[in-house]
């Protein structure tokens, strides 16, 4: 499977509302996250800091992590709120401590970092009963949004994997383009 980053300089696509909400809203990423307020959270795969905008106010801290510091910079110019630190990172070598985060989320990123130095740094960073949100293009997709269906996983794939690094799933839905995950760490 190739992986690739999205475009930064076609960042400005990242921040259409009506097009991002249409996968995924931020009342359903809210409600699968479920903060009570207090928690450390982690963005992986940032961008431009669109679905971290809905995230920092529910909770105590996020950190948008982006391998590419030019979509931090974009953020930047946007607006950082005060709760978001900017972290340039792959996700494969996170600089948190060990069971530091409460959660993480990915939104249209999984497809991204997909394997297993991934997936076994993240858990090691979410403590144990932390939640892990995935959402994500779907193998089924036609493709017409979003990566090409030959860099895309089904929710069954990604489900196994995330089991195979000690997460406990606990929701899975494949919608006609996009799948959505809730899992905990063990």
């Amino acid at each position: 499977m190739g992986y690739h980053t999205f475009d930064a300089d076609r960042a400005d696509r990242l921040e259409e509302a009506r097009q991002r909400y249409r996968f995924l809203s931020a009342e359903e990423l809210l409600w699968a996250l479920s903060p009570d307020g207090d928690e450390t959270v982690a963005d992986l795969g940032s961008g431009t800091g669109f679905y971290t905008d809905d995230v920092a106010p529910a909770v105590d801290h996020v950190s948008a992590v982006d391998i590419q510091e030019a979509m931090h910079d974009y953020y930047r110019e946007k607006g950082v709120p005060e709760n978001v630190d900017l972290v340039t990172s792959g996700v494969a070598d996170l600089p948190f401590e060990t069971d530091s985060l409460d959660a993480a989320f990915s939104t249209m990123t999984y497809h991204e970092f997909a394997d297993d130095a991934a997936l076994t740094e993240v858990a090691r960073v979410l403590g144990s009963g932390a939640t892990f949100v995935v959402a994500d293009w779907a193998a089924s997709g036609r493709g017409t949004h979003g990566p090409p269906v030959d860099e895309r996983f089904s929710v069954t794939e990604a489900a196994s994997a995330l089991r195979r690094h000690g997460f406990d799933v606990r929701f899975e839905a494949e919608r006609p383009e996009t799948f959505l995950l809730i899992a905990h760490a063990e």
